[in-house]
């Protein structure tokens, strides 16, 4: 199944890193926090990603367009200008769309753009989150309920805003800081017709249209226990990091 992963957005409170690159290109042990959520995705099997671009989506195009050359060794023939690339290095199986949704788009506007190139039930989530969900069992949930979205109900700090869940079912969302509860952890699965909820570039997909969702009884909760953790901040890539350097970073489920 295909993976839809916003890495448009500018990242404003981690200025110290996202000043030269985007969000999701801030490496956490040597590889950008999306390589380690892409990384996740394909140990499920799903390695097709459709990631939307914005704020120095050159950085991430450059990224992945060099990702042959430089995990492989090389052999270069100066006088001809022909490269040979051979060796066992790490390179990934995936495919990857890498798609212009526009500096200014809100998350709403780069979905509904993904979905121009979808027609079928897909993954979404953000660039800049790590999990240790199961997929597997993510999308057997979903399937079950044949609902329009379910999204990862997670238990993160308060600072969140909260997903109010009867059963399974959200009720209602809201994005204000509340003490406790279910909160948005991204790691969707989501019908191609969640489209007519998008108006355009200015929707941003955590108002209106989970709200109205969410209203509709249109959008189910997945919940997990398990592990999840953001990096909007500085202070959270020094978790992440420092939880990589343990040599069991929770979210490294593939081998």
């Amino acid at each position: 199944m295909k993976v839809a992963i916003l890495a448009g957005g500018q990242g404003t409170r981690l200025a110290e890193e996202t000043e030269v690159r985007p969000k999701p290109m801030v490496e956490i042990g040597g590889h950008p926090i999306l390589w380690h959520i892409m990384k996740h995705y394909r140990h499920y099997g799903h390695g097709e990603f459709l990631i939307a671009l914005g704020y120095k989506g050159e950085y991430i195009k450059k990224f992945f367009a060099d990702y042959h050359l430089t995990s492989r060794n090389m052999r270069i023939r100066l006088h001809s200008g022909e490269i040979d690339v051979y060796g066992d290095g790490p390179v990934e199986d995936w495919t990857i769309d890498l798609i212009d949704t526009g500096r200014a788009t809100e998350t709403g506007g780069r979905i509904k753009r993904l979905i121009e190139h979808l027609d079928d039930t897909f993954f979404l989530t953000w660039g800049d989150s790590v999990s240790d969900v199961d997929l597997d069992a993510l999308l057997a949930f979903h399937r079950s309920h044949g609902r329009l979205v379910t999204v990862t109900a997670v238990h993160p700090p308060p600072r969140y805003g909260q997903l109010v869940v009867e059963g399974d079912t959200v009720v209602e969302f809201s994005e204000k800081p509340l003490e406790k509860g279910w909160i948005n952890g991204g790691f969707f699965v989501v019908e191609p017709d969640v489209a007519d909820y998008i108006a355009g570039d200015e929707t941003q997909w955590e108002r209106q249209p989970m709200e109205t969702l969410a209203a509709k009884g249109e959008l189910m909760a997945y919940r997990h226990e398990g592990f999840w953790h953001p990096m909007d901040t500085l202070r959270e890539k020094v978790i992440l990091q420092r939880l990589w350097d343990s040599g069991s970073p929770p979210w490294r489920i593939w081998s």
